[in-house]
C-alpha cells in the first residue's frame, strides 16, 4: 500500500480518504480504519489535525495563515494551540505580538518533537491496520 505522508495531508487528503482510496484500488472491498490521538488530563493533546496545524504554523510562521490554509477560524486554531501548550511540559508554539513588522508564531523544538513522534506513531498504527486488513477471515478473493 502507498505510504501516507505529510504532503498528502497538506494537499487536503485525510488519512481516512487515502485509506479508502487504497482499499478501492486494491479491489479488497474492505478497509480497516481507525484514528489515533494522544489524550491528557485536559482532553485531546495531539491528534492528526493538531499536528497538521503545527506543520502549517511552521510553514507559514503565523497562526492566522496556518488556520486560513486549513479553512479553520483563527479562534479555533488559537484555542488548539493554547490547549496543546497548556498540556505540554514545554510550549509547542511560541508567539510574538504584532506591530510594525507584524507578529508571528514559531514551532518550538518540543513542537518539532511532537510532530515527529506523532507521524512515527501514525505510521505504526497504519501498519497495524494494514496487517489486520490482511487477516480478515471473510474478505473476497480477487478473481
Amino acid at each position: 500500500m502507498k505510504k501516507r505522508t505529510a504532503p498528502d495531508i497538506q494537499m487536503g487528503r485525510s488519512a481516512d480518504e487515502l485509506r479508502t482510496e487504497e482499499a478501492a484500488a486494491s479491489g479488497a472491498g474492505y478497509s480497516v480504519r481507525g484514528r489515533i490521538w494522544i489524550e491528557g488530563d485536559g482532553g485531546t493533546f495531539i491528534g492528526y489535525g493538531r499536528v497538521v496545524l503545527l506543520e502549517r504554523i511552521k510553514e507559514h510562521g503565523s497562526i492566522t495563515e496556518a488556520a486560513r490554509s486549513m479553512g479553520m477560524s483563527y479562534r479555533n486554531a488559537w484555542e488548539l494551540v493554547e490547549s496543546m501548550n497548556s498540556q505540554a511540559q514545554e510550549p509547542l508554539v511560541t508567539t510574538s505580538t504584532g506591530g510594525k513588522g507584524g507578529g508571528g508564531a514559531v514551532v518550538t523544538r518540543s513542537g518539532e518533537d511532537a510532530i515527529r513522534y506523532f507521524w512515527q506513531l501514525h505510521k505504526s498504527f497504519s501498519k497495524f491496520l494494514d496487517k489486520e486488513l490482511q487477516k480478515l477471515p471473510f474478505k473476497k478473493e480477487k478473481k
